[in-house]
């Protein structure tokens, strides 16, 4: 399987792992499917599951608000890591800014009430044996910056605003081998158990119904739109979730649905060197999953955006 699909990856300069299945009983199709793989962000998918499922059970109320500081927030490039003042948000709203804008002060917040271990209590029950949650994204970020011999994210940031060249890219070196790009070391999924994962959230199988509507839901508002999505143009819809990670990891994992009902869920992830053309990588992303998807169901009509339109 994924004989056609490799050269898509080596083309774009990275490695790759995916996986395509049909939600409606019709296969699968992928490449590395079951190899270990850092997920970034794609996680938060299970953290927003076990939220919704919390909410539901009304173990948590959805509407209660949360003060986030200024003072201890996580580190990211969107949203309220932006924000230079404290953020009061409903537990929900946390929600819906992890998955359409991959929010982390959100994500750690709700980390944080949730609990690791009843996140990786979760993954074991839904029978994701490949994943595994190692630590919330501030104490990932840390450990990438004590890898490269910092005290912490922020000294590290602080540092490579002014390194000598020379010295930038022994970090960059070192970088490969951080805790947190090492799904042996840090928190770890495959291509499978996040295809797995999908199917169970689209069947409403992952917890109770409104929580796994709520999921859908929310996924299909996501931003991000050049990665799997740029594969497929309109009627097709596309719910997705990406991840990244210090220039190395790129990730999305989505469901694709046709007007005819097919639905697909797709797992694709990728590692390169920093510094790597990140517009080819994320391309490579939807190519992947598109050619994995001609090839699970070669009757399917798949749309794909023509590269000279409107030129």
């Amino acid at each position: 399987m994924g004989g056609g699909i490799q050269p898509v990856f080596d083309r774009a300069g990275c490695e790759g792992a995916v996986l395509v299945q049909s939600l409606d009983g019709g296969g699968e199709f992928g490449l590395r499917a079951d190899d270990l793989v850092v997920p970034a962000s794609v996680i938060k998918v299970l953290v927003a599951l076990e939220a919704e499922t919390w909410f539901a059970d009304g173990r948590l109320d959805p509407c209660e608000r949360v003060v986030l500081q200024a003072a201890d927030r996580t580190p990211g490039p969107v949203g309220i890591s932006l924000f230079e003042d404290d953020a009061v948000l409903s537990w929900r709203d946390m929600v819906v800014l992890m998955l359409t804008i991959s929010d982390n002060p959100s994500t750690d917040a709700l980390m944080g009430r949730l609990g690791i271990d009843t996140l990786n209590a979760t993954a074991a029950r839904l029978g994701l044996s490949d994943t595994v949650v190692k630590f919330d994204l501030m104490t990932m970020l840390n450990s990438i910056g004590e890898d490269l011999g910092h005290a912490d994210w922020k000294d590290l940031v602080s540092w490579s605003a002014n390194a000598p060249a020379d010295e930038s890219a022994r970090a960059d070196e070192t970088l490969l081998t951080a805790r947190a790009l090492d799904p042996r070391k840090g928190s770890r999924t495959s291509a499978h158990d996040m295809v797995t994962l999908l199917r169970l959230i689209w069947n409403g199988q992952a917890g109770p119904p409104n929580a796994c509507a709520r999921v859908r839901a929310i996924m299909a508002r996501q931003l991000t739109r050049h990665r799997i999505a740029s594969a497929f143009r309109p009627p097709v819809r596309v719910a997705a979730k990406s991840g990244s990670l210090v220039g190395v990891v790129r990730n999305e994992i989505g469901v694709i649905s046709y007007p005819d009902g097919r639905r697909y869920a797709a797992a694709v992830f990728t590692r390169s060197r920093p510094g790597s053309d990140d517009a080819a990588i994320n391309a490579a992303i939807g190519t992947a999953t598109a050619h994995a998807l001609a090839s699970l169901d070669c009757t399917a009509a798949v749309t794909r955006r023509d590269p000279f339109a409107g030129l």
